[in-house]
């Protein structure tokens, strides 16, 4: 988090440099508490907060204000820094404007407005969106220096939106194309960017995407409020005044101000064509949307795709219920006889060990950090190449591994050594995955995947290293499974190039 200080709130940074100053205290005072008092502190103040108000985030996102303030109401007194103490007010703000109690909402927003600071902004931001009030808005924001503006998580996404309902439809684009350098990490600001870049140049299909990607889980009405906004702005005017009208009867009090105000201000606002530059950029934003459904978090895939990556979830859970039952699972002579490999065996004949040593493992933690790295690599490898090539990537990481780890036994003349788990099979997974970002770095320009495939290479790099100071570890299996599943990925993956 201090390595990435610009890009985060003052408080957050304030917050891991008194974890950081207390771990150091602790390591010179009382060595053996260390890791619990600041591990205990790091979680309290850090990963709940973040894991909280990503809930809440999500929660805005679906425009349930009434839960997001409950979360919140909590949350604050576990971070109360950067304006999350008031968090909470501005959210009951929004609930009541949606309930339609907009002077009760007026005035809890407007009590914040005149504040200089991030809760201040906010609430100002909010009232400009409640009542629609975008000219006012676009004046408000050119106070600004647009470089500071941009980089504002709070202001820049009523500034771009002001921009496109006042139909200065160059002037977005251009500031689309800044927000996407300098908010990189904000998904949701990027998001809302392209959202408006993308409805007010007149991309129904983009637009469409977008919703079940990057802001899938939005209500309906705002689904079909942008939707028509880009169908207006692509010519289809009467039939896109018509879903709105049929929309605002079941719309709440701010979406119907936001109908009135497009309604009265039809899309294309402005009749002035695009620049060479704007045509670029929106050319730049269709690409890296494609490219990011394909190399991204593939987060609008559905969950009956990953029916391979939950059915051996559940085949390891079995097996390893069976292992308790019939005498525990950390007996050696309990895995042996369910099926460990051991290479003296395997060369022996009984080359069904390298099948069934994948689905034992010995303990519950071995088989929770495989299943943990299988559940989040496998949805996302099993969504980019098909149920059927995820299990054939599977079963050729796994079995390989296991033929490695009895080859070098034969080697090393360690035939007797048990081996057992699916961690050839899953590193194998991650294989197949930088080989998917890899081609789309090299083979497409994807920015997405260089991004992903330079982290994918951490991961890697932090596996590795705990595999060398984990003396149970089989650091053959893991490199095999790795090196297996990367050159099956490099076969059964093609990049969509020119599409």
């Amino acid at each position: 988090m201090l390595l990435q200080a610009s890009r985060l709130p003052r408080g957050w940074l304030v917050v891991a440099g008194l974890i950081l100053m207390v771990l150091i205290l602790c390591f010179a005072t009382v060595p053996e508490l260390a890791g619990w008092i600041s591990g205990s502190l790091w979680g309290l103040f850090i990963v709940l907060p973040l894991i909280g108000y990503a809930r809440v985030n999500q929660f805005v996102v679906q425009e349930r204000y009434g839960k997001a303030r409950r979360w919140a109401s909590i949350l604050r007194w576990f971070h109360p820094a950067d304006g999350l103490l008031e968090y909470p007010h501005l959210l009951n703000g929004l609930e009541l404007a949606q309930k339609g109690r907009l002077a009760e909402a007026n005035q809890i927003l407007g009590q914040y407005q005149t504040q200089e600071t991030a809760t201040g902004k906010t609430a100002r931001a909010l009232l400009y969106r409640i009542s629609a009030q975008w000219d006012d808005a676009l004046i408000w924001t050119s106070q600004f220096v647009e470089s500071e503006l941009l980089k504002d998580a709070t202001i820049a996404p009523v500034y771009l939106r002001s921009l496109g309902e006042t139909g200065n439809l160059n002037a977005l684009l251009e500031a689309v194309d800044r927000v996407e350098k300098w908010q990189r990490g904000n998904v949701r600001t990027l998001s809302l960017g392209r959202l408006y870049a993308l409805a007010f140049s007149g991309q129904p299909a983009l637009v469409y995407q977008l919703f079940n990607q990057a802001l899938a889980g939005s209500p309906e009405e705002t689904r079909q409020f942008w939707l028509a906004t880009a169908e207006m702005a692509a010519g289809n005017g009467a039939i896109a005044q018509q879903q709105l009208k049929t929309l605002r009867d079941r719309s709440d009090p701010v979406q119907q101000n936001a109908i009135d105000w497009r309604l009265a201000h039809p899309c294309p606002i402005s009749n002035t064509p695009l620049t060479h530059a704007s045509q670029q950029i929106l050319a730049r934003l269709c690409t890296s949307i494609h490219q990011e459904a394909r190399y991204g978090s593939r987060s609008g895939i559905k969950a009956k795709k990953y029916r391979a990556t939950y059915a051996l979830i559940g085949i390891n859970c079995l097996v390893f219920g069976i292992e308790i039952l019939v005498g525990g699972s950390e007996d050696l002579f309990v895995l042996y006889r369910l099926g460990a490999l051991v290479p003296e065996r395997v060369l022996a004949g009984e080359w069904w060990r390298t099948i069934a040593a994948t689905f034992l493992h010995a303990g519950t933690l071995h088989l929770t950090a495989n299943m943990v790295g299988l559940f989040f690599f496998g949805r996302i490898v099993e969504s980019a190449i098909g149920s059927r090539k995820f299990l054939l990537s599977y079963f050729f990481s796994g079995v390989g591994s296991m033929i490695a780890v009895t080859l070098m036994a034969q080697q090393t003349g360690s035939l007797d050594q048990l081996t057992v788990g699916a961690s050839g099979a899953v590193m194998g997974i991650l294989g197949v995955e930088v080989a998917i970002q890899l081609k789309g770095w090299r083979q497409e320009k994807a920015r997405a995947a260089r991004e992903r495939f330079r982290l994918l290479l951490v991961v890697i790099g932090i596996q590795f290293i705990s595999d060398l100071i984990t003396p149970q570890v089989s650091m053959v299996g893991h490199v095999s499974g790795l090196i297996l599943g990367f050159l099956a990925g490099m076969v059964l993956f093609q990049p969509e190039i020119g599409k």
